[in-house]
């Protein structure tokens, strides 16, 4: 589970970076620059997912280590 969330946080990274490349700053919303900023927003929700689930499995190990 710990090597799937670190593969899907560096996928959704390099999304970000390169949908970056794509975005015409200038008009951020117009044309095609409407689906990278969408695909950053969403790349940014599955690392925090991916960060909480992380968090979540250390935190069920501790609760288990403890009983």
């Amino acid at each position: 589970m710990k090597t799937l969330t670190i593969v899907l946080g560096i996928i959704a990274f390099g999304l970000i970076i390169f949908n970056l490349t794509i975005i015409d700053f200038d008009a951020p919303f117009d044309g095609n620059n409407k689906v990278a900023v969408i695909t950053i927003l969403a790349s940014l929700c599955v690392m925090m997912m991916m960060a909480i689930l992380y968090i979540s499995k250390r935190i069920e190990k501790k609760v288990k280590e403890n009983k």
